[in-house]
């Protein structure tokens, strides 16, 4: 028992109740004491009971200011940490964030890492705005490459989704697609071509001309996976998840970014997607820049500087 708990136990013993009833109530002291009441101990409060009062009063006292002292509700100091929402691109899977994901959770925060079907930026869109209307609180929402077109369409309305943030990511206006973004100003630039980059792979009930589009082995390392060790470019390559061919096409809808505050990380040595077009991007969003010496995969490369990136928009999330 604590030196609180003991308190009120010494001062409800017999003989002080009987001390204080008798000064409440001005009644003369019993002769009759009970027995052993005439110890040294007891002897020392017969002489001075206003001394008992005394400690009573002061023990009460301290024990309101310790309870005083005590927050009604120490989590109110703090507002809730937001929900950070990892949205991963085409050719991964929610694995690409481990290394972000540990950062934040070490940090206090509750991360969620939902699968991007990549079938579709409408149908991925939809998948995503039905999976944010499950959280509660404050969401800061974050995607990688494609995912950044996903959660720019996905975060339209949404009052809860303070902050955006792309890493190596596309960020389209209305009535863009990832294809039109990708395609030359200058009629002279050579543009992409699928057949080099591609495996067009075929899967039930797919749409008119439309095909799962895997990045053929070789270009992962020097393209997707850039900066990577080899070995590590080689498991990405061989665990793809593919995109189908209409989401690189299909056009984006109204942008949440016009309403919600970003932030984007460029990989300055990306291969897949050009850092000078990331960055004309990110100006007409009007984000908050953070440029990483990475390629595509800089939150695998550099999942650090991602999550620092993330934990600045976390606050401005509060």
């Amino acid at each position: 028992m604590t030196w609180i708990g003991r308190i009120p136990r010494v001062l409800a013993t017999g003989q002080n109740v009987l001390f204080l009833k008798s000064r409440v109530e001005g009644a003369k002291p019993s002769t009759e004491l009970p027995k052993g009441i005439m110890s040294p101990q007891n002897t020392h409060a017969l002489r001075t009971p206003r001394s008992v009062l005394a400690l009573a009063l002061a023990a009460a006292a301290a024990l309101v200011g310790l309870i005083a002292a005590i927050p009604a509700d120490a989590s109110a100091a703090q507002p809730a940490k937001p929900t950070v929402v990892l949205v991963h691109g085409a050719w991964a899977d929610g694995s690409s964030w481990d290394g972000v994901v540990k950062d934040l959770q070490k940090q206090g925060y509750t991360v969620d890492v939902p699968p991007n079907p990549l079938r579709g930026l409408a149908s991925d869109s939809d998948y995503l705005k039905d999976y944010l209307s499950t959280i509660s609180g404050p969401i800061v929402l974050v995607g990688h490459s494609y995912g950044g077109a996903v959660i720019t369409d996905a975060a339209t309305g949404n009052s809860q989704v303070k902050a955006l943030v792309y890493v190596d990511a596309f960020i389209p206006d209305q009535g863009e697609s990832l294809l039109s973004l990708l395609t030359p100003k200058n009629p002279n630039e050579p543009g992409l071509n699928p057949e080099e980059l591609f495996n067009f792979v075929p899967f039930p009930g797919a749409p008119k001309g439309v095909s799962d589009l895997y990045l053929k082995p070789e270009v992962v390392p020097v393209a997707f996976a850039s900066g990577l060790p080899k070995a590590e470019a080689a498991v990405l390559a061989a665990t793809q998840r593919p995109v189908a061919s209409n989401a690189l096409a299909e056009k984006s809808t109204a942008p949440a970014w016009k309403t919600i505050p970003s932030w984007d990380v460029i990989g300055t040595e990306d291969h897949i997607l050009p850092p000078q077009l990331q960055e004309f991007m990110a100006k007409r969003a009007g984000s908050h820049v953070t440029d990483v010496k990475a390629g595509h995969l800089s939150l695998i490369a550099k999942p650090a500087a991602v999550a620092k990136v993330i934990v600045t928009a976390a606050k401005h999330a509060h």
